[in-house]
């Protein structure tokens, strides 16, 4: 379900983490009412994942922009990254 864009409560948070080139994902966007509701439009229409976790999106949306993950984030990240991999087929490899 796409978010209403006149909803300001609404937020999104992308977060990068490519293992070669960095040991914690950072958040690199985040936005709330109509820039949440483009994040959210553009990454579906280019196929990358959507998870929905209001919770996490707004203690990620508290962090700066490419300001690492903190650690008492790591396990909850570790399950978004595995739900990514899951349903890209990936799961267990790591590229």
């Amino acid at each position: 379900m796409l978010n209403n864009p006149k909803n300001p409560r609404k937020k999104a948070v992308a977060i990068k983490y490519k293992p070669k080139e960095q040991s914690i994902p950072s958040v690199v966007a985040k936005g709330s009412g109509e820039i949440a509701y483009r994040m959210v439009k553009i990454a579906r229409e280019h196929g990358i994942p959507v998870r929905e976790d209001p919770d996490l999106v707004e203690t990620l949306s508290k962090l700066d922009l490419d300001q690492d993950v903190p650690p008492e984030l790591y396990h909850v990240i570790a399950e978004v990254l595995a739900w990514v991999y899951k349903i890209n087929g990936k799961y267990g490899e790591v590229k």
